[in-house]
């Protein structure tokens, strides 16, 4: 079961990705237009500021929800390195219900700031402010998932939830197969 969801969450955490790269392309492409009618054609468009805010909001914290299921994120592990491993699991399982509380709070708090402000318009693009403030509780809701995943796999399995060096490579075998099958 634990597979099965870590495997959703990677494909999740992927998704999230592709949605954060569309989104800095798109306005990367806005902004570049922006600068066209301005300096070329002396006629900025009215939305394309606002606009690009929008976006910056949707793909930054989607992105920033899929680092913590990628392990993307700074963190510092000098001090789990150091602990025996019966502590530096435990500090592994606080510090994931921490990330799961932080989650809840972004859940929660997102969508209080969205419905405080969903009668509020945004200037020159005609939407609700809410969908400025939308990312919020989205984010924190993958964010719940990706880390109460390796927290309860942490409980269930010990070590679960200890993250790998991206930098680490496994030994490779060097042994060479000839031609003729032996080694």
């Amino acid at each position: 079961m634990l597979e099965r969801l870590t495997r959703f969450n990677d494909r999740l955490a992927q998704f999230l990705m592709w949605i954060g790269g569309a989104g800095l392309v798109l306005m990367t492409a806005i902004v570049g237009w922006q600068v066209f009618a301005r300096y070329v054609l002396n006629n900025s468009p009215s939305w394309a500021e606002q606009l690009t805010l929008l976006l910056m909001l949707w793909y930054a914290l989607l992105a920033a929800a899929a680092g913590f299921q990628q392990g993307f994120h700074i963190r510092i592990a000098a001090l789990q390195a150091r602990l025996p491993e019966r502590q530096a699991r435990w500090l592994r399982i606080v510090v994931e219900a921490l990330v799961v509380m932080t989650g809840v709070l972004f859940v929660v708090w997102g969508i209080q700031l969205a419905e405080t402000v969903r009668t509020h318009t945004i200037p020159s693009l005609s939407l609700s402010r809410a969908w400025a403030y939308l990312p919020l509780p989205i984010a924190g809701a993958c964010i719940v998932l990706f880390s109460a995943t390796r927290l309860v796999g942490e409980i269930v399995r010990p070590g679960f939830a200890a993250h790998k060096d991206p930098d680490h490579v496994e030994p490779q075998d060097n042994t060479t197969i000839s031609a003729a099958g032996g080694r």
